[in-house]
């Protein structure tokens, strides 16, 4: 257990980051267990993020700029691979073609109409509320940049539980459609939202409750994502994978700016 968890975590910064880390097992079994880590790459991401951010504000750089940092770094961080899936999610849903179609669409290298809009909104969104919690104090958009990133992967844990189909029979999202129990997922979700919230205490009972909120919130949009992406495509892909894990980390940022 030790050696697959060992494993696990391998699996999960090496497929989920650019960090140098060496994937030495392939199967569905690490699978699973990186998965289950995936919110502790998000963790990493998200510190990283956060860092960088906050000492580009207290350089007196502003909160514009400071939030451009934190939105830069997961994208560095994973060669905008998430970012890719996002698009290319929204231009196989945009397409209206039927599913073997679309996930023809999907896997072309070029970014049609629907991606490049997507992105956009997206990326707008989560400078937007990252520059509103700078404008706050740096910590305030430090910890929003840690659980937005932490929410983005266990919405990953989450969309990779038992039940939820493979699209096609190749790729990441095959390699991990269907490896994490529910029962683990659940228990890794109410772990996260947890802790989340115990973060959010360091602003208070409200703070507690404003970033738990934060998090279920990611989690259910992931969810109506990953639901619709199920019906259309027949299951899930790498690039719905990414598609999921950028909508749950800027509905993550849009709960925390709503209660702002």
């Amino acid at each position: 257990m030790t050696s697959l968890n060992s494993h696990g975590i391998r699996f999960a910064f090496g497929t989920l980051t650019v960090l140098p880390v060496r994937v030495t097992r392939w199967d569905r079994a690490t699978a699973r267990s990186g998965m289950l880590c995936a919110p502790l790459a998000g963790l990493v991401v998200g510190l990283l993020a956060a860092v960088l951010g906050s000492l580009s504000l207290l350089a007196g750089s502003g909160p514009l700029l400071a939030a451009v940092a934190s939105v830069a770094v997961p994208a560095a961080l994973t060669r905008g691979l998430h970012l890719d899936g996002l698009a290319d999610t929204a231009d196989g849903l945009g397409s209206g073609k039927p599913a073997e179609d679309a996930l023809r669409i999907m896997k072309q290298s070029d970014i049609g109409p629907f991606g490049v809009i997507t992105l956009l909104l997206v990326l707008l969104a989560q400078v937007a509320v990252l520059f509103e919690l700078y404008g706050e104090g740096w910590s305030h958009g430090a910890l929003g940049t840690v659980v937005s990133a932490v929410a983005a992967r266990l919405a990953l844990t989450l969309a990779s539980r038992q039940g939820v189909p493979a699209a096609r029979p190749e790729g990441l999202g095959a390699t991990v459609a269907g490896t994490v129990p529910a029962g683990w997922a659940l228990l890794t979700g109410a772990v996260v939202v947890a802790l989340c919230a115990a973060a959010g205490a360091l602003f208070g009972a409200l703070g507690a409750l404003h970033h738990g909120l934060a998090v279920l919130g990611a989690l259910a949009a992931a969810e109506l994502l990953l639901r619709h992406c199920v019906r259309r495509f027949g299951g899930v892909t790498g690039d719905v994978f990414g598609g999921v894990e950028e909508t749950a980390a800027t509905a993550a940022l849009v709960v925390l700016a709503l209660g702002a």
